[in-house]
């Protein structure tokens, strides 16, 4: 049997000077919402190219998303395991 499940994730940036934040929104299926934040700043000799601040940011906000994912599943996963398990990553 197969089985279609989604999940959206919200993006949004903010440009403050050289400074771009992400800040990432993911709603579970079973009700959790996770939020995660990336940042990076673009040094005074760079060009402008927001779009490149901007791809930074969100990827670290994701990684940031992924670690409490894998910490969530694990929790989820002692919860019914009669022996202790490691931690994902």
């Amino acid at each position: 049997m197969q089985t279609l499940v989604g999940w959206h994730i919200e993006m949004e940036f903010r440009e403050e000077g050289a400074r771009t934040a992400a800040a990432a929104l993911l709603r579970l299926g079973d009700g959790t919402e996770l939020r995660a934040h990336g940042y990076t700043s673009r040094h005074p000799s760079d060009p402008e190219q927001l779009r490149v601040g901007e791809e930074i940011a969100a990827a670290r906000a994701l990684n940031d998303l992924a670690s409490q994912l894998l910490t969530k599943a694990h929790g989820e996963i002692q919860e019914v395991s009669p022996v202790p398990t490691h931690p994902l990553s």
